[in-house]
């Protein structure tokens, strides 16, 4: 589908900001990032679109159910696409990159605490906090991203 033809049927209107920033966002090597970045990668790739209108922008994609904003701890919002099935993360709170993963086994467990408390789950998150194989090792992330595990991935869900 079109960038122009997820917005109208996100219910909003096709403008050249949106337009960009969706683009931008799909097409990005990486998949968490903060409003900044947005901004960082735009003015890059000589694009002239202001900081307050990325968080507007975000914002409206956001309400719209186009991407999915994860507050982590420190105050810090990252946004991704909101394109594929659930999956949990593991925060780097060294380096601040942020990992994917869906483990199986998690998901049943936390669907059996819900269902023997008698609670009707509707969405849940789990964020991981700790510090990546690169910083333990190497004092910086290093982690090849495509050789991660299986079970662990940045730019594909499960």
């Amino acid at each position: 589908m079109s960038s122009s033809a997820e917005l109208k049927k996100a219910g909003l209107k096709t403008t050249l900001p949106r337009l960009k920033i969706l683009s931008m966002l799909e097409n990005a090597s990486i998949r968490h990032m903060t409003a900044e970045d947005v901004y960082k990668s735009l003015l890059d790739s000589g694009e002239e679109i202001g900081l307050a209108t990325v968080y507007r922008v975000l914002t409206q994609f956001e309400n719209a159910g186009l991407v999915i904003r994860h507050n982590f701890e420190g105050g810090r919002s990252v946004f991704e696409l909101n394109d594929e099935g659930h999956h949990d993360h593991l925060v780097c709170m060294e380096c601040g990159d942020v990992f994917e993963f869906y483990d199986k086994a998690i998901e049943e467990r936390q669907q059996k605490v819900a269902d023997e408390s008698g609670f009707v789950l509707d969405n849940h998150s789990l964020y991981m906090y700790g510090v990546c194989e690169g910083i333990r090792k190497n004092g910086k992330c290093s982690i090849n991203k495509r050789k991660l595990p299986s079970i662990l991935t940045t730019s594909k869900r499960r």
